[in-house]
């Protein structure tokens, strides 16, 4: 047989070779599904001229407090401090927040149960009676909810 017969069939097994590992290596490399699932709950919120903002956990799925991330607007400005819950004392915001909002509560953040804490004078917007308080929760970085209160 002479060589010349012989590259193509080599050619096309070197070609069959690295697409075969090009695709094993896609599918190890990208993720199949997320390991997280998006959290399914409803809220309830409260905000008053103190600066005071309730959130009550309504129905759905059990939270793990340090999954969440809240974001808070007066007026549709953001608040410059954004409160790091959990926490305890953070620059902007009164000491103690209550419930899953402060680092020292043990356990998940269930139905029937409202963490809360306060704006401290020094964190703008103010927070002022008539004003629209928009709160958004985020868990695992998914969106679960936005909730437009009246102060």
């Amino acid at each position: 047989m002479s060589p010349r017969g012989i590259s193509p069939v080599v050619g096309v097994v070197c070609l069959l070779a690295v697409t075969v590992i090009l695709a094993a290596t896609v599918v190890v490399t990208v993720p199949v599904g997320s390991a997280l699932e998006p959290t399914v709950a409803s809220f309830e919120a409260t905000a008053d001229p103190t600066g005071e903002i309730r959130v009550t956990h309504t129905g759905g799925d059990v939270i793990d407090p340090e999954s969440v991330d809240v974001h808070v607007r007066v007026d549709g400005e953001p608040l410059a401090q954004q409160p790091p819950v959990p926490f305890f004392s953070a620059r902007g915001f009164e000491s103690a927040p209550t419930g899953a909002f402060n680092s020292a509560t043990a356990g998940d953040w269930r139905v029937g149960e409202t963490a809360s804490f306060r704006t401290a004078g020094t964190n703008e917007p103010g927070i002022d009676s008539g004003d629209t308080v928009t709160i958004r929760l985020y868990v695992n970085e998914y969106s679960v909810t936005e909730l437009d209160v009246r102060a």
